[in-house]
């Protein structure tokens, strides 16, 4: 027999240097990880302006100056030592916490596995100052006197030069740099009020003055995330219940082939977080084409007490107290802001180039229009500089006049489409009544007014930012899709339809008891579930709609929805998935000749529905030719 305790080898404390290369592990992964808890220790010390300096991709030299409140010389030794940090004094005060940086590991950390000089002056006086070294190995922090400006200034030399098979794992310097940029992106997009600099290898990359204005946040934004983020984003704000959610939200036809433009912060504090991801992809989910990303900005402030930030080393994830209300509050937020998004706005999103056309030719020529006429005829110059000029213009200037008489309730139409033979098509097309802007009668509507059509498939239409093209059957999908669920919402619940025979459900014991205290919000979506056994569940009846679903796996989806985020969209989904399909056989087809009431209707419906720039499938419905480009096109003004 083996004597075990011959050959276990015995307990012993790990000698500090190593226990930091471990640690070291946790925080510090590659160049960008380091740069992140510099940077963040920068922001903590209440700094104006903060300097990025890096090398080879951060493997030669990370160098990070601020102008903060500095370290004085008696706490200089501390800075480097394991689990010590100024932020933190007790349990309260880590529950509560606020800063970036608390754990006292980073510096500990990113010394043992580099060069790491740290040089600080906590007076006014420039010649004062403090320099300390450390350079992979335990030993006594030795403090000399060195000049610096107030603030501190962090330089990484050499990371991982102990540890080479931690530095063989790192990539190329065009890749490594890469990382740092987005980490000190993310950084930069946290503090406005903040003065940046990146600089690599000597060259000034990113140069960002701080700013407090909302235009100062889009310029910055705009240098970060490129001037189309901005052009093709809308600005939401939203408070209930203590928390406020502020930001720019990607319109969904601006969406990205990946997810690298998601930028979340909570208290300042950038995170990736599954409940965040969660709320934002069920926002989206209507409205974006498959295997699209969107992209955001967005900023949530709440009280720091029901927000748990401690959740793992490079505090990237975090625990909200309450989930459910959290999650609710942003998908709430987000869906209300995609929703209203009509192309009524859109269209000034479509063509922010566009200059003011009312009143002159792109090339400067006077206008034949006379001011007597109506506003929209005067700005409405992209093809023609009369309206009397193309076909139907005068046709359809009579019947907008006509309409508030005939119909002074404005009541919202939709086409119904007709089963004629292709022959016949546009001879037995019943003609629809035409809605009216709710503003001025005398304003050009964003989608202008129709001047016919192109090979039965789009429309085309004149705004007074020239040519806008409308896919006809895209557009009305959306319309009678977007009545269906208003529909459906109206009826304050789903219609349910009883099973033959009830089907059994072993589940585990979580799932039984989400489904005894979620008994309201299962019944509200036609779901009748009941509780068999302490492991058994029982479906007796399903949503009309899916009536032809897998009972079990419809209920298992739901109950884990429930189970994390509180108010469930998955049979909401199946169920929209179902409206979307009868929408699409419902719409008006391709190939079908309408009348220019008809076409002026459509663009109407289509100001007054929510998400109608995307078809149910994402797909954009429209799209705009503003006069500069028509201009490029045909070489006017050249």
């Amino acid at each position: 027999m083996t004597d075990i305790t011959a050959i276990a080898p015995r307990i012993q404390v790990l000698d500090p240097r190593l226990a930091n290369q471990i640690a070291a592990g946790e925080v510090v992964e590659r160049p960008s990880s380091v740069t992140k808890e510099l940077i963040e220790n920068a922001i903590d010390a209440g700094s104006q302006r903060i300097e990025v300096e890096i090398e080879q991709g951060g493997a030669r030299l990370i160098k990070v100056r601020d102008d903060g409140i500095g370290i004085g010389e008696e706490d200089l030794p501390l800075a480097l030592a394991r689990h010590a940090t100024s932020k933190i004094g007790s349990l309260e005060d880590l529950e509560g916490v606020s800063s970036l940086g608390f754990r006292g590991e980073a510096l500990a950390s990113i010394s043992s596995v580099s060069r790491l000089e740290l040089i600080s002056n906590a007076e006014d006086d420039p010649r004062h100052g403090w320099r300390v070294v450390a350079e992979g190995r335990g030993m006594e922090a030795r403090v000399t006197p060195a000049p610096h400006p107030r603030g501190t200034s962090v330089g990484v030399r050499d990371l991982f030069f102990n540890t080479p098979a931690r530095r063989k794992f790192l990539r190329t310097e065009k890749t490594e740099f890469a990382h740092v940029e987005e980490a000190f992106r993310r950084q930069a997009l946290s503090r406005y009020d903040i003065a940046w600099v990146l600089r690599h290898n000597q060259k000034v990359i990113h140069q960002l003055p701080a700013g407090h204005s909302a235009a100062a946040r889009e310029r910055r934004i705009a240098s970060l995330l490129g001037k189309n983020f901005i052009e093709h984003a809308r600005y939401i704000e939203r408070e209930a219940g203590g928390i406020r959610l502020s930001g720019w939200v990607g319109l969904p036809t601006h969406s990205r082939s990946q997810a690298d433009q998601q930028y979340f912060f909570v208290n300042g504090r950038v995170v990736r977080d599954r409940l965040v991801a969660h709320a934002v992809r069920q926002a989206y989910r209507d409205v974006l084409f498959n295997g699209r990303h969107p992209v955001f900005v967005l900023y949530l402030e709440l009280d720091p007490d029901v927000v748990d930030v401690n959740v793992h080393p490079t505090k990237h994830e975090v625990r909200f107290r309450d989930g459910r209300m959290v999650h609710d509050f942003l998908y709430s937020s987000l869906h209300h802001s995609l929703a209203s998004a009509k192309p009524a706005e859109s269209a000034e999103e479509h063509n922010a180039e566009v200059a003011d056309t009312s009143g002159a030719s792109p090339q400067g020529e006077a206008s034949e229009v006379g001011a007597e006429q109506p506003r929209w005829q005067q700005q409405g110059i992209a093809l023609t500089h009369s309206p009397d000029r193309h076909p139907g213009a005068e046709r359809v200037r009579r019947f907008m006049q006509g309409y508030q008489a005939l119909h002074p309730n404005h009541e919202e139409t939709l086409l119904t489409p007709q089963p004629s033979p292709p022959s016949e098509r546009g001879s037995e097309v019943r003609e629809a009544p035409l809605a009216m802007p709710d503003n001025d009668p005398t304003a050009p509507p964003p989608l202008g007014f129709a001047l016919g059509q192109l090979h039965g498939i789009y429309i085309l239409a004149q705004n007074a930012e020239g040519l806008v093209l409308v896919d006809m059957h895209a557009a009305h999908e959306r319309i009678v899709y977007e009545r269906m669920k208003a529909q459906l919402a109206a009826a304050k619940g789903l219609d349910a339809q009883p099973l033959l025979v009830p089907v059994s459900i072993a589940a585990s014991r979580a799932e039984v008891a989400t489904a005894e205290s979620e008994q309201e919000a299962i019944a509200k979506l036609g779901i009748e579930l009941d509780i068999a056994g302490p492991e058994t569940l029982l479906v007796r009846q399903l949503p009309a709609l899916l009536a032809q679903a897998d009972p079990e796996a419809l209920v298992r989806q739901m109950l884990e929805e429930l189970a994390r985020y509180g108010l469930t969209h998955q049979v909401e989904a199946r169920v929209h998935e179902l409206l979307s399909t009868m929408a699409c056989h419902g719409s008006v087809r391709a190939n079908r000749r309408l009348t220019i009431d008809e076409m002026n209707a459509l663009l109407r419906d289509m100001e007054r529905t929510e998400r109608s720039d995307q078809c149910n499938h994402g797909r954009p419905t429209w799209t705009q030719m503003g006069l500069k480009a028509l201009d490029r096109l045909f070489l006017r003004g050249q």
